[in-house]
């Protein structure tokens, strides 16, 4: 056949050209596709319209408003009337003791948070997972969920009422063992264990449920040739749950790192005072001073595009050191 003058190559050749063209010309366009798509399923897309206009109202509108840590803002001229001044905000900023002081803060208390409040949860639901006693676990699941529905105003109450120095429960613990009573809220040292041991008391709970979802897409088929094979549950919870659901633990870490400047603004506001301005004054609260209450919308604007930035910039490499050690990321 190869003899034939019927198979030459250059003829072959213009035959596939011929059959691609052919099949092109019958395929449609992406556009066409794409609008196929859409009148398809436009019913999903109609639901998405509110959604939609929630983030260009409130999400990205707003952001208009960035400039004004570029300008020497006035009320009164507006954004776009305000002069352009660079990054003078920036330079008061760094020279700002008071702003290095919540910088420093929100750092130290996000880093507590970090090292004693995110594996809070993952413990909650492993326990909750070695439970049998489907009355006991859903009992002990609905008191540690209960905190976080509960207003963080109430919440500050009670913190304020149990270490009251003169009827709380902890200085009443304290005088049963002949203690002075101490006025802990007061006390610079004591603001931020207060404040790290009160969120993950709140918060711990509610959190262990994504971990307790990803618990229960284990294959139980691991446990059970883990049985066969004699382990024990700590051994099955070390060699599957754990490892199962480590995927699920990167990327709540990779999120909790993202959002480490974003520190508790309304329980700081409610339980701290000028006392403990040392070590309970953060990056949000110092904005909520200049901003609202003192009347430096461009300074606030400024510290908090700083904040937005370096939490895009922790976002990022916290993701791309995921992505090339575990092969598990957000995007």
């Amino acid at each position: 056949m190869s003899s034939d003058p019927d198979f030459t190559g250059p003829k072959t050749e213009e035959l596939v050209i011929a059959a691609r063209e052919a099949q092109r010309e019958r395929k449609p366009s992406r556009l066409n596709r794409v609008g196929d798509h859409l009148k398809r399923e436009w019913q999903l897309y109609a639901m998405l319209i509110p959604t939609i206009l929630w983030l260009l109202i409130f999400l990205y509108k707003p952001m208009y408003g960035l400039q004004i840590a570029f300008k020497d803002y006035s009320i009164f001229r507006g954004v776009a009337g305000s002069p352009w001044i660079g990054f003078e905000h920036f330079d008061a900023l760094f020279n700002n003791d008071q702003f290095l002081r919540a910088l420093r803060n929100t750092i130290i208390i996000s880093m507590y948070g970090l090292l004693f409040g995110f594996p809070m949860p993952i413990l909650l639901a492993l326990m909750f997972n070695e439970v049998l006693n489907k009355v006991f676990k859903n009992t002990a699941q609905t008191i540690v969920y209960l905190p976080h529905f509960i207003s963080s105003v109430i919440i500050a109450g009670i913190v304020i009422t149990a270490f009251s120095p003169s009827a709380g429960i902890v200085n009443t613990i304290l005088g049963w063992f002949g203690m002075d009573s101490i006025y802990f809220l007061t006390k610079p040292e004591w603001f931020r264990p207060i404040f790290v041991g009160t969120g993950i008391w709140q918060e711990a709970g509610f959190q262990s449920i994504v971990y307790l979802a990803a618990i229960a897409g284990v294959s139980p088929t691991l446990y059970e040739s883990a049985v066969v094979d004699g382990a024990s549950r700590w051994q099955m919870m070390w060699k599957i749950t754990i490892p199962s659901i480590m995927p699920t633990i990167i990327i709540m870490l990779i999120i909790r790192i993202g959002n480490m400047l974003e520190v508790s603004f309304e329980m700081i506001i409610l339980l701290y005072q000028p006392a403990t301005f040392e070590t309970a004054d953060v990056v949000n609260t110092f904005i909520y001073r200049q901003g609202i209450q003192g009347g430096q919308y461009d300074l606030a604007a400024a510290a908090g595009l700083f904040n937005a930035v370096v939490a895009f910039v922790l976002v990022m490499t916290a993701n791309t050191i995921s992505k090339r050690y575990s092969r598990t990321s957000l995007w």
